[in-house]
């Protein structure tokens, strides 16, 4: 039997069978501004754990509680020991107790340890923005620390007035973030005062940083260290930023700010390293509202800089162009160069044949129709161990522009002339470009093995064109060839050998790379590629590039056997990968030291064909009325072709097709397959889409199908023309041929009916017939066109009349007619129109 006059704990029950361990209390907390709390806490009770059978151990003797202390743990009463029992009885039962709350106990302890296991998991994975916070909380917290320490006499001296006037002392307002705990105002001023070993007493200035208490640390009993509150943390930080202020402002970083004519808003604060809105705003008080995207004038960005303190530096938009005369290399750095050989010369004349033949590879076969339709670049590498790097141009006469480019970037022309057939027109414009461009000339006499060849014929003919060569006392070196049997090659290398030891050629390869764009072309898998011939410098892989309007970086290189390069000199050909955009042909490629820098030259270069593009004449009252009152058709076209040389030349050729009466009008034209934004451009205007060399993708053919857009599809150029040419013919409808038949002269003027009115005529010349056209015309103006319905002559019906005669006629749908009006009678015929 237990005590009677042990009274249960409030909060606690009467234990169901077993004794409980654990015994509950409660303490009361104390907030600032009088606020209190009331927690209730459970204390452990120590225990002993004996082996199975041991007796159990003698029960700990009973401790006075003590009154509750100021410190963050309160202690809680020891409980009284219980009374004797009968032993037989008590015995049992006690051991039966004993081992459950043993079980009990372990299961408990494996649960802690489970737990505390998983909290030193988590806490190993913090964050690097907990790891920032612990460093401000640790910095925020020693300027507590010495901020307290001067604290700390006045802390004791008010402790020591509260203790000796318990009553008639007020409550003492403390921080907000103070969470520590006051001793209730109920308790009696003689109870003794607990202090735990290392634990300061309340006058200690540690006791201002104690932790807030909660049920799990009053429970688990663990050491509560003291945690900032965010409200320290905020004032301690707002503390070092006024210690900051304080110290001065930062000193203004004057910058050089280089503008050119005209630049937007954004773009000036940017240089600047001012914020847009600050720009905004003062542009607002100098009374110009502009908004951040706008164009502003050098003189209001001058103003604007000298406002903010920084120094204007003026520059020309033409200076952030690169301009490659002025920089000539030295001529200690210059060493030897394989030459470039251009070869040109008519269609069908051997250009391609020979230089394959030359480098021992099929190349014929791979162009549609035996023509060749692109520039190839090739490196040859000769018997001797020397380089020869040889372009080959299109001989067809849409491709003047592509050999127009092939001889400015070449060093010696080799000009073929087929034997059995002489000088053609092709023939006369490759020397008139290699005139132009200044380049020696080498001519090969080509199908000598042919029946009916006479190379002398082609030296006499070249005469007429100022060619004279060596065999009839010139300087122009002749080579007899044939690329089919593969007949005097070497003579031919021999001789381009020797010229270009005459010419002495050289570059400086150890410097930023500069080459020509050859040929460009989109490619599906690779996007945009440039084929390119360095001139001088060497390209590597990695470098910064800029091409025309389009800026990159050299991703990849491929020489002329499809191998990737990782380096490539003077005359080397190479194809590049890695541009932002397709060239044109005839670009010049420069290595420039950033990306920033080859932006700024990218974006100057598009902008100054974009003014070349929309800017136009300026249109005056008569070019106006004279634009409208043009009968000129136009045939609308979409033009879409494999590389970039291809879609010049088929442009300049439908051009050259346009006549008087209608004329082409390229819609759009571009490199690469067919795609939904040219059908849907086509659509719009009813154009057809001419693909040279491309398909479609399966979205552009299904657009096409809906909106009925024409597809053509077209590799050799010559059937491509030919269809445009039968296009515009049936466009303008067929011909009619007007032939006049007689002229006659009103007379008189009869009517006849109610309405109408019947003319008489005297015919002055040819004959008049009934049904055919009329113009009746007056002092030379036409005043009505119709037909003769009725031909009499006296009163018989006729169907002609002859010159001389007189007759009478009746017009439909006419009746102005007055005597001295003239009678011109045509015939019309209709012809199939040819362009």
């Amino acid at each position: 039997m237990t005590d009677q006059s042990e009274k249960p704990k409030l909060g606690t029950r009467p234990p169901l069978g077993l004794k409980r361990t654990v015994e509950t209390g409660k303490v009361k907390q104390s907030f600032s501004h009088g606020r209190s709390n009331t927690v209730v806490v459970e204390v452990k009770k120590r225990r002993i754990l004996g082996k199975p059978g041991e007796a159990p151990p003698a029960p700990e003797p009973k401790v006075e509680a003590a009154a509750p202390a100021p410190t963050p743990k309160p202690a809680a009463p020891a409980p009284k020991p219980a009374a004797k029992r009968p032993v037989d009885d008590i015995t049992a039962r006690k051991e039966m107790q004993e081992r459950l709350l043993r079980e009990a106990e372990e299961a408990r302890m494996t649960s802690l340890e489970e737990a505390r296991r998983r909290e030193d998991r988590s806490k190993q994975v913090q964050t690097e923005d907990e790891k920032r916070r612990a460093e401000e909380n640790r910095k925020a917290e020693e300027e507590a620390a010495r901020r307290a320490a001067d604290e700390a006499a006045e802390a004791e001296r008010r402790a020591a007035e509260e203790a000796a006037q318990p009553a008639a002392a007020p409550v003492r307002e403390e921080p907000e973030d103070d969470r520590s705990f006051r001793k209730p105002a109920s308790a009696p001023t003689h109870a003794p005062k607990r202090t735990e070993p290392g634990r300061p007493g309340r006058g200690h200035d540690e006791r201002r940083h104690a932790g807030k208490l909660t049920v799990s640390r009053a429970l688990t009993g663990e050491d509560d260290s003291r945690t900032r509150s965010l409200a320290a943390l905020r004032r301690a930080r707002e503390k070092e930023k006024r210690a900051h202020q304080q110290a001065g402002p930062a000193v203004k970083q004057v910058r050089d700010v280089q503008v050119p004519e005209t630049i937007t808003v954004q773009e000036l604060a940017k240089r600047m390293g001012e914020r847009g809105a600050d720009l905004v705003k003062s542009m607002f008080k100098l009374g110009t509202p502009v908004t951040i995207t706008e164009t502003i004038d050098r003189d209001t960005a001058e103003l604007l800089i000298e406002e903010f303190g920084h120094r204007f530096v003026p520059v020309s938009e033409a200076d952030i162009d690169i301009d490659t005369s002025i920089d000539v290399d030295a001529d200690e750095t210059l060493q030897p160069r394989p030459p470039v050989v251009t070869i040109m010369g008519h269609v069908d004349h051997g250009k391609t044949s020979l230089l394959d033949a030359i480098r021992g590879a099929d190349v014929v076969s791979g162009e549609a129709g035996g023509i060749t339709q692109h520039i190839g670049a090739y490196q040859v590498t000769l018997k001797d161990g020397s380089k020869v790097t040889f372009l080959d141009t299109p001989g067809h006469e849409a491709f003047t522009e592509m050999r127009a480019r092939g001889a400015n970037v070449t060093d010696i022309v080799v000009l073929v002339v087929a034997a059995d057939d002489g000088l053609k027109p092709q023939t006369i414009e490759a020397i008139n470009h290699t005139k132009a461009a200044g380049v020696p000339m080498i001519v090969a006499i080509n199908k000598i093995d042919k029946p009916g060849a006479n190379p002398q014929k082609v030296r006499e003919e070249l005469l007429q064109h100022e060619i004279i060569v060596e065999a009839m006392g010139g300087d122009v070196q002749d080579v007899e060839v044939s690329a089919l049997k593969k007949t005097n090659l070497d003579g031919l290398l021999e001789a381009i050998n020797l010229q270009a030891e005459i010419l002495e050629l050289k570059a400086n390869p150890e410097r930023a790379a500069e080459a020509t764009v050859v040929e460009a072309k989109l490619d599906k898998g690779r996007g945009p590629l440039a084929t390119v011939l360095v001139q001088r410098g060497t390209l590597n892989v990695g470098d910064i590039i800029v091409v025309g309007a389009a800026s990159g970086k050299v991703r990849a290189m491929i020489d002329d056997h499809g191998r990737q390069v990782k380096q490539a000199g003077p005359s080397f050909p190479v194809e590049v990968l890695g541009l932002g955009a397709v060239p044109s042909a005839g670009d010049q490629l420069t290595v420039v030291e950033n990306e920033a820098r080859a932006r700024e030259v990218a974006a100057y270069r598009q902008s100054v064909l974009d003014k070349k593009r929309t800017t136009s004449a300026p249109v005056s009252l008569e070019n106006m009325f004279a634009n409208r009152a043009s009968t000129t058709k136009e045939f609308p076209m979409v033009v879409k072709a494999d590389v970039q040389g291809s879609v010049e030349a088929i442009v300049n050729a439908v051009n050259k097709i346009s006549t008087d009466e209608i004329r082409v009008r390229v819609l759009h034209s571009g490199v690469g397959a067919i795609t939904e934004s040219d059908v849907t451009l086509a659509a719009s205007t009813g154009a057809p889409i001419i693909g040279f060399n491309v398909r479609p993708n399966a979205k552009a053919r299904e657009t096409a199908e809906r909106n009925k857009v024409e597809l053509r599809y077209y590799d050799v150029i010559y059937h491509l023309t030919d269809w445009v040419k039968s296009a515009m013919a049936g466009e303008l409808g067929p011909e009619i041929i007007e032939t006049v038949v007689g002229r006659a002269e009103v007379k008189e003027v009869f009517p006849a009916g109610k309405k109408d009115k019947a003319a008489g005529l005297l015919v002055l010349e040819g004959v008049i017939r009934k049904g055919l056209h009329a113009r009746l015309t007056r002092d030379d103006v036409i005043v009505s066109k119709t037909t003769i319905t009725s031909l009499r002559r006296f009163k018989d019906d006729v169907k002609e009349v002859n010159a001389g005669m007189e007759c009478g006629v009746l017009l439909a749908d006419t009746n102005d007619i007055k005597p001295g009006d003239n009678l011109e009678v045509f015939e019309t015929e209709e012809r199939a129109r040819t362009l």
